[in-house]
């Protein structure tokens, strides 16, 4: 497609194509997101290429990433018409970290499903092992080993589970525990 032929769409259209509401159209932008050309009678017209922003706005923010942080990596793609494929593989690069890392939590809490999570609910035979008496709530609110903390077994009776080791799930999460911190 030349950027000349860049098709105007009602948003209507442009909202069906992309499964993304109107009004969400709307707001990306209000943020400078996505243009709009008016009408003669003040309807907004999007652009074909508009389609592709918002296709990245929607997976960036599946991804984690805030909208000012989206707004600053599609600041560099003309508005105008369509990216080219170097254009957008210079800004997809951005991603390749934030997926390497969203891969890392989802296998993380994948294969701590069925363990203890250091929740403090106490419910599971395990919890008994690696986090009796829930000693690591001592570590903060929420599921710890799903927020980075590691139980390993208790070693005697001072230490409930919750000390420095290796991760029960084998995946080390950049937090050391220091011994007897429990």
């Amino acid at each position: 497609m030349n950027p000349g032929d860049d098709e105007l769409l009602p948003i209507g259209m442009i909202a069906q194509r992309s499964g993304v509401n109107a009004s969400a159209l709307r707001y990306y932008e209000s943020l400078g997101l996505i243009e709009s050309v008016r009408s003669g009678a003040g309807h907004r017209r999007y652009r074909r290429s508009s389609l592709r922003r918002v296709a990245y706005i929607v997976f960036a923010q599946r991804l984690g990433f805030q909208l000012e942080e989206i707004a600053a990596q599609l600041d560099g793609l003309p508005k105008h018409h369509a990216p080219t494929g170097d254009e957008w593989s210079s800004i997809s690069k951005t991603w390749i970290n934030r997926v390497d890392e969203r891969i890392q939590e989802l296998m993380h809490l994948r294969r701590s499903l069925e363990d203890c999570i250091g929740c403090g609910c106490l419910s599971m035979k395990v919890c008994n092992v690696f986090n009796r008496a829930d000693c690591i709530a001592e570590k903060g609110a929420g599921p710890r080993v799903w927020l980075g903390d590691r139980l390993v077994p208790a070693q005697d009776e001072s230490c409930h589970g919750c000390a420095a080791g290796p991760s029960p799930h084998g995946l080390d999460t950049g937090r050391d525990t220091p011994q007897g911190a429990c």
